[in-house]
């Protein structure tokens, strides 16, 4: 049988890796985006794997968008909460709509996409929930307000959850990637990168997308059951918790 996994933002940067890293490993997976029809167009067609649109920081179309999923591939066995946003600012000048977009989507969304599946995860006695988090989530990081309460609220979610449902062959973890070379930050100015960013990183170098891919491909597998309510850390020494 053939398991089926949904992949949020998994079109682009990290997600679009962890998409491709699960179809390599024999899932069935469906990538969920929010916005970039050309790029998922264009990750559809060159990766054969299929793509759903909806927004993460809506509950209705959460449900709606995993039942056309479930309708379309199967029953959900595994989640992979990768999408997110910053709206970066110093606390003291951010705006209402600058704190919701974040929380909304990147920790409210975790509610919406579990809470539409987890039953039928109990039912089955098997499921792979995985929380892509981040390491300012573990540290904090100033103009990040924001993003770093949501980023630790998935922390503590997954705690929570991998609690409740450990005896019903379910699993919860996350993962806190560092600096990652995806589109977005090799689009930082290379001066910033190599004398900022980059020396804070004791491996010397930024992760790969793919580095993140196979702990979640490690994660979501059959022989994983023993792994859960664990935050693993990929972030080339630069934080270690």
């Amino acid at each position: 049988m053939t398991r089926v996994a949904v992949v949020t933002g998994g079109s682009r940067g990290i997600g679009a890796a962890i998409s491709k890293a699960l179809k390599a490993a024999g899932y069935t997976v469906a990538a969920n985006y929010a916005g970039n029809d050309e790029a998922a167009a264009k990750f559809r067609e060159e990766n054969g794997i299929p793509v759903y649109k909806w927004d993460v920081s809506s509950y209705d179309a959460c449900a709606a968008g995993l039942a056309d999923v479930e309708k379309d591939l199967g029953p959900i066995d595994v989640v992979v909460n990768n999408a997110g946003i910053t709206r970066d600012g110093f606390f003291h000048k951010m705006s209402p709509d600058q704190w919701n977009a974040v929380i909304n989507t990147n920790l409210n969304s975790l509610f919406n996409m579990c809470r539409p599946v987890i039953e039928g995860m109990r039912n089955r006695n098997f499921g792979r929930i995985i929380c892509i988090s981040s390491i300012n989530g573990q540290k904090g990081q100033a103009g990040q307000a924001n993003y770093s309460a949501a980023k630790a609220g998935e922390i503590g979610f997954v705690k929570a959850l991998a609690q409740e449902n450990a005896n019903k062959g379910i699993t919860v973890n996350a993962i806190c990637p560092g600096y990652i070379g995806t589109e977005m930050v090799r689009a930082i100015a290379p001066d910033v990168l190599e004398k900022r960013i980059i020396p804070q990183i004791p491996v010397g170098r930024l992760g790969e997308p793919e580095e993140i891919a196979r702990i979640v491909a490690f994660l979501a597998a059959d022989e994983s059951g023993f792994i859960t309510g664990s935050t693993l850390s990929a972030n080339g020494g630069q934080y270690m918790a």
